[in-house]
């Protein structure tokens, strides 16, 4: 069966990783989260002490770009690939409400974007790929076979992402959840560099009232019908 190239962009919040993870074990593709890529910048950033609620160290982060390695890592255990950060495995520490308060803020830097998208175009040069992010269908993978734009209520995302807090211990209310997602959604889509947009050629699902099955079997489908005529 021939590999094709699958790209999922959408707002933050809307199950793209979950559903790009499903799809990839499903069809023996290569899984690559993007934001975890930005996420591992935005705590290097964090660390470093280039960012806070009100500031962003732009110029000291690009020069401390070339010396920042990016790696997955397959955990067995887990069943999908870890972010590691200078070969320290951060996947638990970029998954946190701070990070997420600061990773669109990096993602605007049009250096961080560049560094990125040539690392994950060159994941990408042989297909078999699922990649998902904001950009993937418009800038990383342009000409890929299919496209999936997933979107929902913003109230909706901020629920599911309370949730899976909650579910980690995390200490936060819905009320800061549902800023930082209106929040990310603003800067995402009015950045000037890469800016979230749909692809002219995407296929948008409104997961709103989906289940994760009703979703994964829809895109499914449209998979199967794309590789018939890939």
């Amino acid at each position: 069966m021939k590999k094709i190239t699958i790209a999922i962009d959408g707002f933050s919040s809307t199950g793209k990783s979950t559903l790009a993870k499903e799809l990839a074990k499903e069809l023996g593709y290569i899984y690559v989260d993007t934001g975890a890529m930005y996420r591992a910048i935005a705590f290097f950033a964090m660390q470093n002490g280039y960012i806070s609620p009100d500031f962003l160290d732009k110029e000291t982060l690009i020069n401390s770009l070339p010396y920042i390695t990016l790696s997955f890592k397959f955990n067995a255990d887990l069943g999908f690939a870890e972010m590691y950060l200078n070969d320290a495995n951060v996947e638990t520490e970029i998954r946190t409400l701070e990070v997420s308060n600061f990773v669109s803020k990096v993602a605007e830097v049009s250096q961080v974007r560049a560094k990125l998208v040539e690392q994950q175009q060159e994941m990408g040069k042989n297909k078999g790929i699922v990649m998902d992010g904001r950009d993937i269908g418009t800038v990383v993978f342009p000409d890929a076979e299919l496209k999936i734009f997933m979107t929902a209520g913003a109230d909706t995302r901020a629920q599911r992402r309370f949730d899976e807090l909650q579910a980690k211990g995390d200490a936060v209310t819905y009320e800061e959840v549902l800023k930082n997602v209106e929040e990310r959604d603003y800067i995402d889509t009015h950045r000037a560099d890469s800016p979230l947009v749909m692809a002219a050629d995407a296929i948008e699902i409104d997961n709103s009232y989906l289940s994760k099955k009703e979703q994964f079997d829809v895109v499914f489908e449209l998979v199967q019908e794309v590789v018939k005529t890939a």
